[in-house]
């Protein structure tokens, strides 16, 4: 059972544009200053806290008695705000899970020296009197937090554990007096303009929550989609796979953003009065980009000749279906997180990711920028892993089983729900249209 659901799960997981957090560390620029054990007043318990610090060749700036703390560090987005906070002189203080994995040689490989300058702090955010306290020990007060926390598979536990829970574990570790932070920065999403997700849902509950209290001033920024998002598929074209397109390739349009000009709009709201008490969307500079055109970047700067296969988005209804009426006829919690995957994969699928509004642009980084760049000089470790080089030589060996196979699993085990044959015939002819 569990292997075809991960089969399946596959081409769901080709396209999802949602950031996941790593909870991995650079390790060979840092050294350890010291560790600490907090004993809680009110239990027999102890909270961890364990801290290093990143040489900064004793440079001084304006600003280092400004101190930013950043939750979700390990981030694709995380890490660019910690760069880019030590960019700008900020004493800046990064979050993680565990400082163990930074010295490893695979935290070394994903981060090199991104946390050059800054203090990395160990602490569990979904510990709230553990991050409490932590907040309340940095020496140089809290002027800012920002929140760059995303649950890494977005079911509905994952979702409201981390996008609000630990979201808001923050914002009160921040309201408290011994931090007393002036201003609190939500890393949100475009997506949640049009909540049809658990993970949309409970970001939205966390934004409700921070608007409504007066303790901290905040702004919320909602990007379009991540540049790693939709690159995914460069090393599959470079391998000779064919890209793959869901429905005829224009179905969505997106304006991704870099994920270091993202980093600088977020930092931007600590000191622009215009994006105080705000919810923002933000795109990058490109006009709207289709999922045929983003091939056709890709390819160009591969320097190939473009090859597509086409998948029918219909193929996502009778996977989420399937996994659903299991889920619901046994009870089982894994099918239903199953479906909910599902569901994230066709809303990214049949969504467009774009903003048109010269104001909710930002930035000169184009994807043809970037997929040059990564075509060159390789991927970025953070791009996720796409099913869509297998997905792809399926579909392009086999069209017709690629096209039928699992919706004709489904409905052979529930006529009921079959669809009819002009129906069918309809969204067949659209898969197997050139």
């Amino acid at each position: 059972m569990r292997l075809c659901v991960c089969l399946l799960l596959m081409l769901t997981g080709s396209i999802c544009v949602f950031d996941s957090t790593a909870f991995v560390l650079p390790t060979k620029q840092v050294e350890k200053v010291f560790s600490l054990r907090l004993r809680a007043s009110s239990a027999n318990l102890f909270f961890a806290q364990e801290v290093v610090e990143a040489p900064n060749n004793g440079i001084k700036h304006p600003n280092a008695k400004m101190t930013v703390v950043i939750a979700g560090a390990t981030g694709y987005i995380g890490k660019a705000v910690v760069a880019e906070s030590v960019k700008r002189g900020y004493n800046t203080v990064a979050l993680v899970r565990s400082l163990d994995k930074i010295f490893s040689d695979e935290g070394q490989r994903l981060y090199g020296e991104t946390f050059k300058g800054a203090k990395v702090v160990q602490v569990d955010v979904s510990d709230a009197d553990e991050l409490t306290k932590c907040m309340s020990s940095i020496d140089i007060p809290v002027d800012t937090i920002v929140s760059c926390l995303a649950s890494p598979v977005g079911t509905k536990k994952e979702a409201y554990a981390i996008d609000y829970q630990a979201t808001l574990n923050c914002l009160n570790a921040g309201r408290n007096s011994g931090a007393n932070a002036r201003h609190f920065i939500l890393l949100s999403a475009f997506c949640c303009r049009r909540p049809l997700l658990q993970l949309q849902q409970a970001k939205l509950k966390f934004e409700a929550e921070l608007a409504a209290q007066n303790d901290l001033t905040w702004s919320v920024v909602r990007p379009t989609a991540f540049f790693k998002s939709v690159s995914g598929q460069l090393e599959g074209i470079q391998n000779g796979n064919p890209y793959v397109l869901f429905g005829d390739g224009a179905v969505t349009r997106c304006n991704p953003i870099a994920e270091s000009e993202l980093a600088e709009y977020i930092l931007n709201c600590m000191t622009d009065e215009s994006k105080c008490n705000r919810i923002m969307n933000i795109g990058g500079p490109d006009e709207p980009l289709t999922n045929k055109m983003l091939g056709d970047m890709m390819h160009k700067a591969a320097g190939l000749e473009p090859r597509y296969v086409y998948a029918p988005t219909w193929i996502f209804d009778s996977i989420i279906n399937t996994f659903q009426v299991f889920a619901t006829l046994t009870k089982n919690q894994f099918l239903e997180d199953a479906a909910e995957y599902a569901r994230i994969g066709k809303y990214y699928a049949v969504e467009d990711m774009l903003t048109t509004d010269p104001e909710e642009k930002y930035g000169t980084i184009t994807m043809q920028d970037h997929y040059n760049k990564i075509a060159n000089q390789g991927q970025d470790p953070f791009t996720p892993i796409r099913a869509t080089a297998f997905i792809g030589k399926a579909i392009d060996a086999f069209p017709i089983i690629g096209a039928i196979g699992i919706p004709a699993t489904f409905f052979a085990t529930h006529p009921e729900l079959a669809p009819t044959p002009t129906s069918l015939q309809i969204a067949l002819s659209g898969f197997l249209s050139p």
